[in-house]
C-alpha cells in the first residue's frame, strides 16, 4: 500500500536471517489486514510448517495455531469474516485505522505527522490506493520496506526503523489486536491478532534494547 518514492536504484545487501524473518512477518500481517486471504494464501500458510521449537514460545504458539486454522479455512469464509470484523455495514466491529487507538484529534491528527515522516523516508502511497495512510496494512508494509528495502531504496537503519515503529506502530498495534481478539465475528482473525500481539511484543522489546 505504501512504496518508495522515485529514487536512484541502489544495490541491496543480503538481509540477516532475523531481519528477513521480521520482514516476512510484517509482510504477512500487512497482507492479511489489507484484505481477506484467498485460497492460495491460506494454503501457503497451512503448508509453512510449525515455528522452530527454539523460537519465542508465545510467537511459536500463535504461529502454530494460525497454521492450523489456515488449513481448515476457505476464502469465502475468510471474506465474510473480514467484512464483518473490519468493514461491516454501517459500522465495523473493529477499526482498522491506527488513529482510532492513539486518540486522534482534529487539530493534531496522527496522519499529519505520519505523512511528514513518510516523506522524510522517501515513501509515498501508490496513486491507486484510496485508503487513509494510517490503515494498519499500510503501516506494517512500511515497516517491511524499512527492514528489507525495495522499490529503489535500501533498508533503513535500525534507528530509522525504531523511530517509525515507536511513533506510528507501537502506540496502537497491541490495542488493535486486542480489539480484534474481542470482536464477536472474529475467528480466523482472532488467530491473526494473537500472532500480531506476540510479534509486537518482540519488536517492542527489541527496539527498546537496541
Amino acid at each position: 500500500m505504501t512504496v518508495a518514492a522515485p529514487a536512484r536504484v541502489q544495490m541491496h545487501r543480503s538481509l540477516a536471517p532475523e531481519d528477513q524473518a521480521r520482514a516476512d512477518f510484517y509482510a504477512l500481517l500487512a497482507r492479511l489486514l489489507r484484505g481477506s486471504p484467498d485460497n492460495e494464501l491460506l494454503a501457503s500458510i497451512a503448508a509453512a510448517g510449525e515455528f522452530p521449537a527454539e523460537g519465542d514460545p508465545a510467537l511459536a504458539r500463535a504461529w502454530n495455531v494460525l497454521v492450523s486454522a489456515a488449513s481448515v479455512m476457505d476464502a469465502d469464509a475468510g471474506s465474510d469474516e473480514y467484512h464483518k470484523v473490519f468493514e461491516g455495514v454501517g459500522a465495523a466491529e473493529v477499526s482498522i485505522y491506527s488513529a482510532f487507538y492513539i486518540g486522534a484529534s482534529a487539530v493534531d491528527h496522527p496522519r499529519v505527522k505520519l505523512l511528514g515522516d513518510l516523506a522524510d523516508l522517501g515513501l509515498a502511497r501508490r496513486e491507486t490506493v484510496t485508503e487513509p495512510d494510517d490503515h494498519w496494512a499500510a503501516l506494517l508494509d512500511v515497516m517491511r520496506v524499512l527492514i528489507a528495502g525495495g522499490a529503489g531504496r535500501s533498508a533503513a537503519t535500525v534507528a530509522e526503523q525504531r523511530r517509525f515503529y515507536q511513533a506510528h506502530v507501537e502506540p496502537g498495534l497491541a490495542a488493535f489486536c486486542k480489539a480484534t481478539l474481542a470482536a464477536p465475528s472474529a475467528n480466523f482473525y482472532r488467530k491473526v491478532a494473537d500472532l500480531g500481539l506476540a510479534f509486537e511484543a518482540l519488536e517492542t522489546e527489541a527496539f527498546r534494547l537496541d
